[in-house]
């Protein structure tokens, strides 16, 4: 009985979605200027996880501002030999600074290979409080070494309970699409009271649905609520594996970051 809720509740949340295509323009950033816009945007810090431990923040090398894009650089650590981390890696955050209030976020970027290379766009609650997973972790994009495949994750409570292993082909764990490495592609999800939708270029390509016979508790779907946002490269970890440092230093460019709402 609750699967078959589930999916007539998938079935009536497609439907809405189709009619609701109505998406006003309600904030951009174009990385027009000279630097970042410090009201918005922070360097992320180093920290111990694995996406986050070679981010070097005071190593300028690794960020830059061309051609009315932001670009972010992955590269050895050949100027700081204190620093343990063999490599270094730029990436930003609109943490405490800026909040997106669901809509539909889009992000135009283009990702050079190299083996080792981990580029993720990505968002959090904007809560900060709340530890992870509670709340929610949305990867609009994350790829892998010289891949043509772009992945996207849910992560949840309820995601990383193996009790609900039912649920597991309704919940995106690394699911992907082709994407074409050498140009740019545009990656967008939709945030509605009852489901996220994915899109790869205008073409949507995944959909996850709130289910509510299951209790609140459970956190099945929370993650409509106020999110900030990462774009970050990285280098090395257990899923893209060893760097090649033959393949340094690697890019990735940002065009833009648009946030839409559905129109009143």
């Amino acid at each position: 009985m609750r699967k078959i809720l589930f999916f007539a509740t998938a079935l009536l949340s497609l439907l809405s979605c189709k009619e609701a295509d109505q998406w006003e323009l309600v904030w951009e950033e174009n990385f027009d200027g000279p630097e970042l816009d410090a009201s918005v945007w922070s360097r992320i810090r180093r920290g111990t996880p694995e996406w986050q431990d070679t981010q070097a923040p005071d190593d300028d090398r690794c960020f830059d501002m061309r051609d009315g894009m932001l670009i972010l650089r992955g590269m050895v650590n050949d100027i700081n030999p204190e620093d343990t981390a063999a490599y270094h890696t730029g990436g930003v955050s609109t943490a405490r600074k800026h909040a997106f209030d669901c809509g539909r976020i889009e992000v135009r970027a283009r990702l050079h290979g190299a083996q080792g290379a981990w580029p993720a766009i990505w968002m959090m609650p904007f809560d900060q409080t709340l530890p992870w997973p509670k709340g929610g972790e949305v990867d609009i994009m994350e790829h892998l070494n010289h891949d043509d495949i772009a992945y996207y994750t849910l992560h949840s409570i309820f995601s990383h309970d193996s009790a609900n292993k039912s649920y597991q082909d309704s919940i995106p764990t690394g699911t992907k699409s082709r994407i074409n490495p050498d140009d740019f592609n545009v990656y967008s999800v939709d945030f509605y009271p009852d489901s996220m939708v994915y899109h790869v270029n205008g073409e949507r390509v995944f959909a996850y649905y709130k289910d509510y016979s299951i209790p609140e508790e459970k956190e099945q779907f929370p993650f409509y609520r106020p999110m900030f946002l990462m774009i970050d490269m990285q280098l090395r970890g257990s899923w893209p594996g060893p760097v090649d440092p033959k393949d340094l230093p690697v890019e990735m460019e940002v065009d833009w970051v648009r946030h839409y709402q559905l129109k009143r």
